[in-house]
């Protein structure tokens, strides 16, 4: 995707050809900043401050990181040791062991002079893999688009609500949900994004509202307690969203809120859907709700807010009161029954484990 007509990606190789350049989106909307990851500890860091989030991207930085590791020591101690540091900076999201997993089963049985390039290749192929199957996703939710569009008469424009950010932000190229948006905008068809806020971190208001304003897509930021709202008016078409982990019955595990939207789009008769490419799939278990571990993260990112004062200054403001303690649920579990359909790169399926297998027969 581009900022002001420059192409970018989340994650890339700098050109001293080893050392590994991200977006720091811990800094957005207010600034956009890059910077570099030199050791596999920056990666790491990395993925537990957020600087990098979002599914398919941490698994790819998890990547990376990797190579970095095997760049400073490519013995069979430092890969373990790097592993483990990786895989433990976010636990609900499945694509990061997915990601060390393909890295680490591509090193064994290597000589050590080896295992750094080859560390990189599988990195970057992760990473090309990313590209090709959310751009895949956004042509498969792009008929789903069409197909509303044309339902209201294409007399008005489609109006889409998602929650969090499953935009390019969050993925190496394109996004998830966001993608079929992207792909139906750039194909003419007039739509407009209720954007929810998603507290506690605002990854919608901050970077879903910032991918879509610099990509011309008209939308709308709302409090993340709008939504039903909205759709017992009238005022949304569909819902989509991504997932951190999807079961292989079709429960899906996304940022904390999706299951409350979820019930308001079933009880009003709005379609829901849940956009997520193949290694966002968690075969190995069936119920969600009990079987995927929810990341519980730091307090402080419910009791304080960072924004911009009229000064233009960025600063943090603590916005409860002194002695009140805050719980930080990362992620809930959305079950299967509440989702219309999930939109993968293989196309659309129920969510099923008959839906999904018929997909990906491979895992059936």
């Amino acid at each position: 995707m581009k900022i002001k007509g420059v192409p970018y990606r989340t994650i890339w190789v700098n050109d001293d050809g080893w050392s590994v350049g991200i977006i720091d989106q811990t800094t957005l909307p207010h600034a956009f900043v890059t910077t570099s990851l030199k050791t596999w500890q920056e990666a790491a860091h990395a993925i537990r401050a957020m600087i990098v989030r979002g599914a398919p991207l941490i698994g790819a930085t998890g990547a990376y990181g990797l190579a970095l590791a095997m760049r400073e020591d490519s013995g069979d101690a430092m890969l373990d040791e790097a592993y483990a540091a990786l895989l433990e900076t976010r636990p609900t999201a499945i694509n990061l062991k997915w990601a060390l997993d393909r890295v680490r089963n591509a090193l064994h049985n290597l000589p050590g002079v080896e295992r750094a390039a080859v560390a990189y290749r599988v990195a970057a192929e992760i990473c090309e893999d990313d590209v090709a199957t959310c751009s895949a996703i956004g042509d498969h939710g792009l008929k789903i688009i069409r197909d509303l569009h044309e339902k209201t008469g294409s007399k008005r424009p489609v109006n889409i609500l998602t929650h969090c950010n499953a935009g390019w932000l969050a993925t190496v190229d394109w996004g998830t949900a966001i993608a079929p948006i992207y792909k139906a905008h750039d194909a003419g068809i007039p739509v407009h994004v209720w954007v929810d806020e998603t507290r506690p971190r605002n990854q919608g208001a901050s970077l879903t509202a910032w991918e879509l304003n610099s990509h011309g897509v008209p939308h709308t930021v709302i409090v993340d307690n709008a939504g039903g709202h909205l759709m017992q008016h009238g005022q949304v078409d569909m819902c989509i969203v991504g997932t951190d982990r999807t079961t292989r019955q079709g429960d899906v595990c996304n940022k904390i809120g999706t299951y409350l939207k979820a019930l308001a789009a079933r009880d009003n008769d709005v379609p829901f859907y849940v956009a997520l490419p193949h290694s966002t799939i968690d075969w190995t278990i069936r119920d969600g709700v009990r079987e995927i571990p929810i990341e519980e993260r730091a307090a402080t990112e419910v009791t304080v807010m960072q924004g911009r004062t009229a000064s233009g200054e960025v600063v943090p403001v603590t916005i409860t009161p002194e002695g009140s303690r805050a719980a930080n649920y990362g992620f809930d579990v959305t079950p299967a029954r509440l989702v219309s359909g999930l939109v993968t790169e293989r196309g659309l399926c129920d969510a099923t484990e008959a839906g999904l297998t018929g997909l990906y027969p491979e895992f059936s």
